[in-house]
């Protein structure tokens, strides 16, 4: 019992770890959260990566293939706001720029999660990020859900 204990604790500790340390990394995620698309296709030619637009009913999807392997998904509304992100792949994305001004709220609320197994999940200010996640295989999103379009079904925020 007591190793099951260590190895849960171990676990999270990489989990939020690894969520850290991406955001602090240096900047080479997509546009932010909140912010207007108009960014991303800079982005993409910074990062030397290619920017896939695909067009839905009520949003626009850009999707970023980083140089590290992982597929960043930013969605935008009609009114060109980014309302959520997404990313999966073998590394976390830069979460201080992918979340911008919702990055302090991030942070406070990572740190007093210390349940689950490799999964973190904040419903504050406003903000939700549900990310989980191993070594080379993490997934995530996070969206402003008063921004979400009222025609988007938040399963398509993948």
């Amino acid at each position: 019992m007591r190793l099951k204990s260590s190895m849960m604790n171990a676990t999270n500790c990489v989990v939020l770890g690894a969520s850290l340390a991406a955001a602090l990394a240096p900047s080479i995620a997509g546009a932010t959260l909140g912010e207007p698309e108009i960014s991303v296709q800079g982005d993409g030619a910074r990062l030397r990566g290619s920017v896939k637009v695909t067009e839905f009913p009520a949003f626009r999807q850009h999707e970023i293939q980083l140089p590290s392997g992982t597929r960043m998904r930013e969605f935008s509304g009609p009114d060109g706001k980014v309302f959520a992100v997404a990313w999966n792949g073998p590394a976390v994305p830069n979460l201080r720029q992918t979340l911008g001004q919702y990055f302090d709220v991030y942070v406070t609320a990572a740190k007093g999660q210390h349940s689950g197994h490799s999964r973190l999940q904040i419903q504050q200010g406003g903000l939700i990020v549900e990310s989980a996640g191993h070594m080379r295989a993490f997934a995530g999103r996070a969206y402003l859900p008063q921004a979400v379009p009222s025609a988007v079904n938040l399963a398509s925020i993948r």
